[in-house]
């Protein structure tokens, strides 16, 4: 059953997933178009967000890592060029939210999340090319980060073009308005924990630990066994929220982190915490062989979306070689194979459906691309059950 997960995996990742997005490639203009319809029309002229190119940047250069196909890093390069010419602010810093399909500043927003997510994408660009300027750039963006975009207490969100801070309506949902987020702070430590990977840097290693003990003292809810969501600008949780899928997507990235880190200690305090989430998870959202979506005030929301189940099934996998539970690498293949089935659109010319309802069947009509939909989280399941298949193996 492996192997055949394993060809399966592959045989997206290789003929489908990287296919699609050296498509979406623009030649005139730079950078990747930002648009799909459900339909499937291509929209030319729409905004081409950050966190769309920075996540193509680091798809491509990853891919490139794991296939050692060169074509691949002419697509990474040229994200890398677009994500430096057109989003990086030369006046104040940081990255801006979106630009226009000419490569106009569309959106100034200044985002942590962003800004994370864009030193993600050039750590993993310098892994595979050694261009110093990407390090640079990256390490750039850490001390735009540490200098303007948090307080002593942790990471805040959302900010004006010259760091004076805004409303945060990119990264808040479910009728709340979040000073600080889990989701933001995850992606810190993402971004963070790439950043440390390829240079070992000390001050890193110490951002790393003290946003570890962030999530095990102000976002893990022991008593609830789950993460919190949204919160003020004190920690306190705003809404009844359960995020399946960040749950899920936390157990797996910390574990790398810890792994990373080679911290013993902190491991012992926090492994807990990512031992349990998988166990929670198969327990309360695990539902026809899928995860629900997240569950709001005691009621489930059952879309099965896209990002989700990619998470869930690097989680599950996770969970097996950490515990050798044989449910894990049952319920792992058995997401798959529900992604296969039903989110992995069959339609020629197009990618993954962004969800599917209850009964199985995209009735959202959501977009195949846009600035949110991208090939971050099915390519990085790709790249992890490839990986980890062979080290089970």
């Amino acid at each position: 059953m492996l192997e055949e997960m394993f060809a399966e995996v592959e045989s997206e990742l290789i003929y489908h997933i990287i296919p699609f997005w050296k498509k979406m490639k623009d030649d005139s203009r730079g950078g990747f178009y930002g648009l799909v319809d459900f339909d499937l029309n291509l929209h030319r002229d729409s905004e081409k967000g950050c966190i769309l190119n920075s996540r193509i940047l680091w798809f491509f250069s990853n891919a490139y890592k794991l296939l050692n196909d060169k074509s691949l890093v002419e697509y990474a390069r040229h994200a890398y060029k677009f994500l430096c010419e057109k989003f990086f602010d030369k006046k104040n810093g940081g990255v801006f939210w979106s630009v226009d399909a000419q490569g106009n500043v569309l959106d100034s927003t200044k985002h942590t999340y962003n800004q994370a997510f864009a030193i993600y994408a050039l750590s993993s660009y310098y892994d595979i090319t050694h261009d110093r300027t990407a390090l640079d750039v990256a390490f750039s963006l850490y001390e735009t980060i540490e200098k303007r975009c948090r307080d002593e207490e942790g990471y805040l969100e959302s900010f004006t073009a010259d760091f004076s801070p805004n409303e945060n309506d990119k990264l808040s949902e479910n009728g709340v308005t979040a000073e600080r987020t889990m989701n933001t702070l995850l992606h810190v430590l993402e971004g963070y924990t790439e950043l440390f990977r390829v240079t070992k840097n000390a001050d890193v290693r110490q951002k790393l630990v003290f946003i570890l003990n962030q999530f095990l003292e102000k976002i893990w809810n022991p008593s609830k066994q789950r993460q919190e969501v949204f919160f003020d600008k004190n920690f306190n949780s705003l809404i009844d929220l359960y995020s399946y899928g960040h749950d899920i997507e936390t157990s797996w990235l910390v574990d790398r982190t810890l792994e990373i880190l080679g911290n013993e200690v902190l491991s012992e305090k926090i492994s807990p915490i990512t031992k349990t989430i998988p166990y929670r998870i198969l327990e309360t959202a695990y539902r026809d062989n899928s995860v629900l979506n997240e569950c709001e005030c005691g009621k489930n929301n059952e879309t099965r979306v896209w990002w989700v189940q990619a998470e869930s099934v690097v989680g599950f996998m996770n969970a097996y070689q950490k515990t050798g539970d044989k449910k894990f690498l049952d319920a792992a293949q058995a997401v798959w194979t529900y992604i296969k089935n039903y989110i992995v659109d069959k339609r020629d010319g197009s990618e993954w459906f962004w969800c599917v309802d209850s009964e199985r069947k995209p009735s959202t009509r959501q977009p195949i691309v846009e600035p949110w939909k991208c090939p971050y989280h099915n390519g990085r399941m790709c790249f992890e059950i490839i990986s980890r298949i062979k080290v089970i193996k």
